[in-house]
């Protein structure tokens, strides 16, 4: 099992021998499979998750069976069903890994208990939570407002490396369009160059 690294989780954080050994015994690293999910619909989400390696994804079932998928998590992301962890709620979501991975787990009692015995991880969550929010405004706006090529482009723009480590089906599903659809936009980008 691999060892939690602070410097890696907390990048330009700077903290001593005993505030590191304090984030360390805080944190638990999970070895998870493709095809593993941890989380479910309904559960409580006591946890969000560092992804130290692999890709995870966030996704919702509709009622007619279909995937929605919601964010992807690659290698120095972070991934939970962010409203049940903040509220205490049951989960809306799932998240599957869809590439084996690495992950360290950390609880909400543990983040509050790091918040107040080491001011500058609430700075960094702070700092993180703001660029998320800006983040998930950014994808509504592109969802309301963009045609199905646009948001493709706009999608390897920002997230280009994660693309090589997804199913097309899972693309399509964060994009809102159908695989077919998917191959279309790619066929007409690739006779524009």
């Amino acid at each position: 099992m691999k060892n939690i690294d602070t410097s890696e989780i907390f990048k330009g954080v700077n903290l001593s021998d005993a505030e590191r050994t304090l984030v360390e015994s805080k944190f638990n690293v999970l070895s998870v499979k493709k095809g593993d999910i941890i989380l479910s619909e309904g559960q409580y989400v006591p946890f969000q998750y560092f992804v130290s390696e692999g890709c995870l994804r966030t996704f919702f079932i509709g009622k007619d069976g279909k995937e929605f998928t919601l964010q992807f998590a690659i290698k120095d992301w972070w991934i939970s069903d962010y409203t049940a962890f903040f509220t205490g709620g049951r989960s809306m979501f799932y998240i599957d890994c869809i590439q084996n991975a690495v992950i360290c787990k950390i609880s909400k009692t543990s983040m509050e208990e790091l918040y107040r015995e080491v001011p500058q991880i609430e700075t960094f969550f702070r700092i993180k939570m703001e660029r998320f929010f800006g983040s998930f405004q950014r994808r509504i706006l592109s969802d309301l407002a963009m045609s199905a090529k646009e948001k493709y482009v706009t999608f390897l723009n920002t997230y280009g490396q994660i693309e090589s480590q997804i199913k097309n089906y899972h693309l399509a599903s964060y994009l809102g369009i159908t695989t077919e659809s998917l191959s279309r936009i790619r066929k007409e980008i690739a006779q524009e160059e």
